[in-house]
């Protein structure tokens, strides 16, 4: 029997880690433990209602449904009036909710489909899910995510639907295809390439060197650099970032308005371009709300990119009513839940690795906003989504004034392509 060091050990790990980071285009250094808890947000305190009318846009209504993977999921749901629909499953990033799909849901319906977009484990009204950061992390790995999809889908009685995913809802749409191509029978992404299923080590009998891992040097180059810098998403990992975000110094209210314009087209700064490489230099190039200065949180990040109170006073995507809703949610429930996503995107590695070389063959569509550097953070991303994780990719799509937030900013316009997809 052969025995592993320690060192050998975690290198195993960060070795399957590492596949399913490249593979939904993600550094390869974020990864978690395993765990199977399941329970009620531990700041959850009395009964939560549905959404008062008040806050929606005309048609879409806000309900709970029970029983969905452990969870009691809050959903948005437009055309249900009409039984039979074709139906269409929106699943929201971070730091979002279903109510970011507010602005399309109704031209979807419109169009003859039954709309239905969750708050996803860990966010919004939905509760069944631990939000502590010392929690197992199991039930955030995206197979289980994928379930809390499948599950809704079957709960709303739909055998099949269209599936959209936007910013981290993107990679859970594309392993939502890749795993269950019967029942989600196209695929949108945006704002975040998918590049491919994690792989498996190849060749390796006569050659064990191609079981070597390979490096990341990245998070050190970062730090080496003038002034040194992090990526966000090990920042995302760490215990201080819920933290720092629901409870910053300029208030929740200014953090999240912040955020919202600092990656928006409305934030002159979102000039993107191809990057040569995956190198500290080159990614240095990126906006702080990606590569963050070493020293700061995403508070002080956002702080020093705060849109005007003309801005504010003239935003026609993001209004301060729609804002206050946001923030209402993420002052009860914090971040942590959406964090858990980042800090667990290593488990169930060995899961997904089941299907290792599987490539989306469903009709598919990427669309995001001509100014969301999201296309470009893992570079190489886009170019293989497009050459060899999909075989039937419909069109790429970078709307023009929008940036990250492409569904809210440029509402119309993603409506557009969405329904040219979907009736093709």
């Amino acid at each position: 029997m052969k025995y592993y060091s320690r060192r050998q050990a975690l290198s195993s790990f960060a070795t399957l880690s590492s596949s399913l980071a490249i593979g939904l285009g993600l550094p390869n250094y974020i990864w978690g433990r395993q765990s199977h808890a399941i329970k009620e947000p531990s700041n959850f305190q009395g009964r939560l209602d549905p959404y008062p009318s008040k806050w929606l846009p005309k048609g879409i209504r806000s309900r709970f449904v029970d029983g969905i993977n452990g969870l009691k999921m809050h959903i948005l749901e437009a055309g249900h009036e009409v039984k039979g629909r074709p139906g269409i499953l929106l699943l929201h990033g971070f730091p979002e909710m279903a109510y970011s799909w507010r602005n399309i849901m109704v031209p979807l319906a419109e169009q003859g489909y039954h709309v239905i977009a969750p708050d996803q484990r860990g966010y919004g009204r939905t509760t069944g899910w631990d939000n502590e950061y010392d929690t197992d992390l199991h039930s955030f790995s995206f197979l289980n995510i994928v379930r809390d999809s499948l599950a809704l889908v079957h709960a709303m009685g739909h055998r099949k639907v269209v599936v959209v995913g936007h910013d981290f809802g993107s990679p859970i749409a594309a392993c939502c295809a890749v795993t269950r191509p019967d029942v989600f029978t196209k695929v949108a992404m945006m704002s975040a390439p998918f590049s491919g299923t994690p792989t498996l080590p190849f060749d390796t009998t006569d050659n064990p060197q191609h079981s070597e891992p390979p490096k990341d040097d990245l998070p050190t180059e970062l730090a080496k650099l003038s002034p040194p810098r992090k990526h966000y998403q090990l920042y995302y990992r760490t215990r201080e970032a819920n933290k720092n975000m629901w409870k910053a110094k300029q208030g929740l209210h200014a953090f999240l308005r912040g955020y919202y314009h600092y990656k928006s087209a409305d934030w002159k700064g979102n000039n993107p371009f191809k990057l040569a490489a995956r190198t500290a230099s080159e990614m240095a190039q990126i906006p702080t709300y990606y590569i963050m200065n070493y020293a700061d949180g995403m508070a002080e990040t956002v702080a020093r990119f705060m849109p005007t109170s003309e801005r504010v006073a003239g935003n026609t995507w993001l209004s301060e009513e729609a804002l206050k809703i946001y923030v209402n949610e993420y002052q009860r429930t914090g971040f942590q839940g959406g964090l858990n996503w980042y800090r667990s995107t290593g488990i169930g590695t060995s899961e997904l690795q089941l299907f290792a070389g599987r490539k989306i063959e469903q009709p598919s569509i990427f669309i995001s906003g001509a100014q969301d550097w999201g296309i470009y953070q893992s570079p190489g991303a886009i170019e293989k989504m497009q050459k060899e994780a999909c075989t039937d990719m419909r069109g790429v799509h970078l709307i023009p004034g929008a940036g990250h937030w492409v569904q809210q900013e440029q509402a119309n316009l993603t409506v557009e392509k969405l329904i040219d997809f979907l009736k093709a």
